[in-house]
């Protein structure tokens, strides 16, 4: 039984057991945490909390170190060029025996073995993140059985990538940048394609747009080469350039787009969408075929601009702010994925790669 002296003491306890609640409920329901929306769904991984504790403790003096677990096409890159992209405090091997130390290990998709024997074999430390790393269209990139909960981030040119690597992009320009010249035309139309394929949705525009102007179009199909020291030079000589993606994906924009665009030419696009595009170029720095109702009329637009030199110039407007960057396939996944994993220190899994990625 309670004595008037207790209720005195217990009554402090309770009246700040009482705001303390409503301290805390109040907390919940305003308090909005910082997340990540992702379109690829992730499972948190039970050693979350324990490898946010412990590798954020990190001073930031050890390095972290990615494996790169195979070459992309068995092509080799030099691993110690972080610093080209303002990158510190990695450390990239192709030394497996450092698996077990490794904190990411990424891994390109066309090079993993559809039964996944090329994988590791050996127990995934728990603070280990693994990198699926991709630059192709799904259209070119078999599926494999078996990736679904295997992989914890992504590295490709899509938006919703966690390592975004994109194959080229644009930046500012600075005082110590050359201040831009538009190189000197001698063609209207131009075209390099080293994959011909008749069912592509490309060649079929080609074969429509080539009636109505003139393409100087080079590659096997033509027996008309180009060697890679004239490449440059021929498309800077070029009034335009079609830049035809080998198949039609959300942001997939390649090469083809970014080397017109940096040697002076204007990209006449086949690809996904113009508001997709305009998500990476200005809109006025490029032409798209699906702004027009026929090839027909696509080839007037072209025309018109040869003896219009003025109204051509309104193409290169971009140019007074910005240039060309282009993407550096392998060593700049690696490195980024590095940059991504110093930095977030959650473990998540991606619970389907497949549908993520082919839809």
């Amino acid at each position: 039984m309670s004595t008037p002296a207790s209720q005195g003491v217990l009554r402090p306890v309770l009246i700040g057991c009482f705001f303390m609640a409503c301290f805390v409920e109040i907390f919940l329901i305003y308090y909005k945490p910082q997340i990540k929306f992702r379109s690829c769904p992730t499972d948190q991984a039970s050693h979350e909390g324990k490898a946010g504790s412990i590798l954020a403790d990190d001073d930031g003096d050890t390095d972290t170190i990615i494996l790169i677990w195979m070459w992309p096409f068995g092509q080799a890159f030099d691993i110690d060029s972080c610093a080209y992209f303002n990158i510190k405090g990695c450390h990239l091997t192709v030394d497996k025996n450092l698996y077990s130390k490794a904190h990411g290990v990424i891994f390109h998709h066309r090079d993993i073995h559809g039964d996944l024997k090329n994988m590791p074999q050996e127990q995934r430390p728990w603070f280990q993140k693994w990198v699926w790393w991709n630059g192709e269209s799904p259209a070119n990139t078999n599926r494999i059985p078996g990736v679904d909960h295997l992989f914890n981030l992504t590295a490709s040119y899509r938006l919703d990538s966690d390592i975004r690597v994109p194959y080229g992009s644009l930046v500012e320009v600075t005082s110590e940048d050359k201040i831009f010249e538009l190189p000197k035309k001698d063609k209207l139309v131009c075209w390099v394609v080293s994959n011909w394929n008749p069912n592509y949705k490309r060649v079929q525009v080609f074969n429509e747009l080539s009636r109505h102007v003139k393409v100087e179009a080079y590659g096997r199909h033509f027996s008309r080469y180009l060697e890679n020291e004239d490449y440059s030079k021929t498309l800077s000589n070029c009034k335009f350039y079609l830049a035809f993606e080998n198949s039609i994906y959300k942001d997939y924009a390649t090469e083809k787009l970014f080397n017109a665009m940096k040697l002076g030419a204007v990209p006449v696009v086949l690809g996904p969408s113009r508001d997709n595009y305009e998500q990476f170029i200005p809109r006025d720095s490029f032409i798209h075929v699906n702004d027009f109702s026929s090839t027909e009329e696509l080839a007037k637009t072209l025309l018109f601009f040869h003896p219009n030199e003025e109204e051509y110039m309104r193409y290169f407007t971009w140019r007074k702010n910005f240039k060309v960057q282009q993407g550096y396939f392998g060593l700049e996944h690696a490195c980024r994925s590095c940059d991504y994993i110093r930095r977030y220190k959650g473990y998540r899994t991606i619970h389907n790669l497949n549908k993520c990625f082919w839809g």
